[in-house]
């Protein structure tokens, strides 16, 4: 996803070894949980941000060894969920805005992009201390109305202990109360709605077992009904409204975060399915989500995935430091060559949000990484 605006030049250098810890982040404690929309101080990661002038801010936070939501994986060797840096890199989004930008405490925010690009994921082992997360943060296609910042679009290199492990986006707009119903009545032409406390979720179909997305407990998969289509899955989506990662917080929509968990499970069991690349073995290397329309709480949610084709185009090269590589069939393919799923989740035939998840096969991507720098990557 392309971002408008000027890179701070701070941002575009080709490499910082120790320009991610300047200024000096703090790693002591979290943030008020206020300034990153969350009531559990469990949920907060983001220990600090910086500004570093012309648009570009520092950020660090610290990623939790042992987590309920974002370490229930079966990556084998245990890495930290990219998901896990979204979310890192959304809090970030939402602090710089308030500490920098003055956006008012009372106003909603609402997501219009995520991306995680990971390039380096032999660097995001789990050891034996919290990992310390640093970002450098550009801020472009900034949003002024009357003197005030409305919205903006934040991308981020993202850092481990000095060292460079990918990029991630985060698109937000801003509203004040007034402005938000107005939104949001417009999206629902004119019904009132209701919030996670209030409306009922009834189950559509069976819960998969956890392994088949990804997961070690069933309190965390939140697809039902799950069933081959074609080319990839289709499920529906499983409203869990009181996890508490999920929905720290009753809210009146479901949230981006929510849709990004459900794409990526449907990936995860559509490379299982369809490319026997099992779960514990899958890395989901690249996220993209765009948000089309809000995601109402009383329709049911639907999923739909389609593996990449692999059939001419653009669509069949991906980029390693050597070249460009062009896909191969399926039966040609190799281990180490990425596999791209598009996921469509709809509400009453209309789309609400687009994903697109990128997977490798986790021992030959580190191994690969390992012998040369970079591992190949799938365009998105």
């Amino acid at each position: 996803m392309q971002m408008s605006g000027s890179t701070p030049p701070l941002l575009s250098q080709p490499r910082v070894e120790e320009g991610a810890d300047d200024p000096k982040l703090g790693f002591a404690r979290t943030i008020d949980r206020s300034f990153v929309h969350r009531e559990s101080l469990a949920e907060v990661f983001v220990t600090d941000t910086q500004p570093l002038g012309a648009d570009a801010h520092a950020a660090a936070a610290q990623l939790p060894r042992s987590h309920a939501y974002f370490g229930d994986h079966l990556l084998q060797p245990r890495l930290y969920d990219p998901v896990l840096l979204l979310e890192a890199c959304r809090q970030m989004g939402l602090a710089i805005a308030h500490t920098h930008y003055g956006v008012p405490f009372d106003h909603k925010f609402v997501l219009t992009t995520l991306s995680v690009d990971i390039t380096h994921p032999d660097r995001l082992r789990v050891g034996a201390s919290p990992c310390p997360l640093t970002a450098l943060c550009s801020i472009g296609n900034k949003k002024v109305r009357d003197g005030r910042v409305r919205g903006y679009d934040a991308r981020f290199r993202l850092f481990v202990s000095g060292a460079e492990v990918g990029t991630a986006s985060v698109g937000l707009r801003f509203k004040d109360a007034d402005g938000y119903h107005a939104l949001r009545m417009g999206n629902r032409n004119g019904r009132p709605f209701g919030t996670t406390d209030t409306v009922a979720f009834p189950l559509v179909g069976e819960v998969p077992a956890p392994y088949l997305v990804g997961r070690s407990s069933a309190d965390n998969v939140v697809l039902a009904g799950l069933t081959g289509e074609g080319d990839g899955v289709g499920a529906s989506l499983r409203v869990l409204p009181h996890h508490p990662s999920l929905f720290d917080h009753p809210q009146d929509h479901l949230p981006g975060m929510v849709l990004v968990e459900a794409a990526r499970q449907a990936a995860l069991n559509s490379v299982l399915e369809g490319w026997g690349m099992s779960p514990a073995k899958a890395f989901p290397f690249r996220m993209e989500a765009e948000f089309v329309r809000f995601g109402e709480l009383e329709p049911r949610t639907d999923i739909r995935t389609g593996v990449r084709s692999a059939e001419g185009g653009d669509d069949d090269v991906y980029y390693t430091q050597g070249g460009t590589v062009e896909y191969r069939s399926r039966s040609e393919r190799s281990a180490a060559e990425p596999v791209l799923v598009d996921v469509d989740v709809r509400q009453q035939e209309e789309t609400i949000a687009r994903v697109v998840v990128g997977t490798l096969h986790l021992p030959e991507l580190v191994a690969a990484h390992r012998g040369h720098g970079r591992w190949g990557r799938g365009t998105a």
